[in-house]
């Protein structure tokens, strides 16, 4: 498993009951998870002094219960600064996990061989709040960021400001990732790095439907189209449940591996539980690297 084990201002301090206890800096949260299926005894102190809850409803959905927080705060990881609002379905703005695939990425960025003329290009899809755009620009990337929502665009710019990457070389795009793609092979534009972190479910900026199960593979061999003659790496995360570390592989190595050469592998992304000591899995992420 890769565990993201290197933040300072976050933690999982423990989990039980569907639920997990996190330090959000100087806030502690409780949220549920769908992983924590064991009923432990809830002994930590942080249960009692709780900033925030996020009750699930039994209709679905659900909503948040605070106790003195604020409307937003930041959090840092390493020079990375990220603005937190807690929101619809229990999200905060950032997946933490992701620190350990934004280190492994920014290295190989970091050590590309590429003249001072002709940076890194980097696309991140299905983008989110930026935290993998940051983190490649911080590493010396160009990176194109693309997400559905405008919201979630605008609050990525936020982060950039916050992280001192407001002048960054980073192209910032509300579009569907699809017709994005599509665009970007008719123009013929590649990219020498592809994150894609897609939503088990979505819908586009005009509705288009968006279910991952049905949708992943024809996009990620779209994708693989429009990766560099002297690609780097391309990096694919699931958090659902049925695409295992062994389908992110396979189709990865189905789709670029046989083309480019290079080497994939794919495993479990976790996070540590301070109380317990042990690892919260969040999810799966495949690497392609050349």
């Amino acid at each position: 498993m890769w565990i993201a084990d290197n933040w300072k201002d976050y933690e999982v301090l423990d989990t039980s009951g569907g639920e997990k206890l996190e330090r959000w800096g100087e806030y502690i949260l409780v949220r549920p998870d769908p992983q924590v299926i064991w009923n432990i005894p809830k002994v930590h102190k942080g249960w009692k002094k709780k900033n925030g809850h996020y009750h699930r409803s039994s209709k679905g959905g659900g909503e948040w219960e605070f106790f003195d927080l604020p409307d937003e705060w930041s959090i840092s990881y390493g020079s990375l600064t990220f603005r937190l609002k807690p929101f619809s379905f229990k999200h905060t703005g950032l997946f933490p996990e992701q620190a350990v695939n934004w280190n492994w990425f920014s290295e190989i960025i970091r050590n590309a061989k590429h003249p001072q003329d002709k940076p890194v290009k980097v696309l991140n899809l299905f983008a989110y709040t930026g935290g993998a755009t940051l983190a490649a620009a911080a590493a010396g990337a160009h990176v194109t960021h693309v997400d559905a929502s405008k919201g979630m665009v605008g609050w990525a710019k936020e982060n950039a400001q916050a992280s001192g990457l407001g002048d960054a070389p980073i192209r910032w795009l509300v579009d569907d990732c699809v017709k994005f793609v599509e665009r970007e092979i008719r123009r013929g534009n590649k990219y020498d790095g592809i994150i894609m972190d897609p939503p088990s479910y979505g819908r586009g900026p005009k509705g288009e439907i968006w279910k991952i199960e049905e949708s992943i593979w024809p996009f990620l061999q779209l994708t693989a189209q429009i990766l560099s003659e002297n690609a780097l790496f391309f990096l694919i995360n699931s958090y659902t449940t049925g695409l295992q570390p062994a389908v992110l592989s396979y189709m990865l190595n189905t789709a670029v591996t046989r083309p480019y050469g290079g080497y994939v592998e794919a495993d479990e992304i976790g996070l540590p539980v301070t109380e317990s000591g042990l690892v919260l899995p969040c999810g799966a992420s495949g690497r392609w690297q050349s």
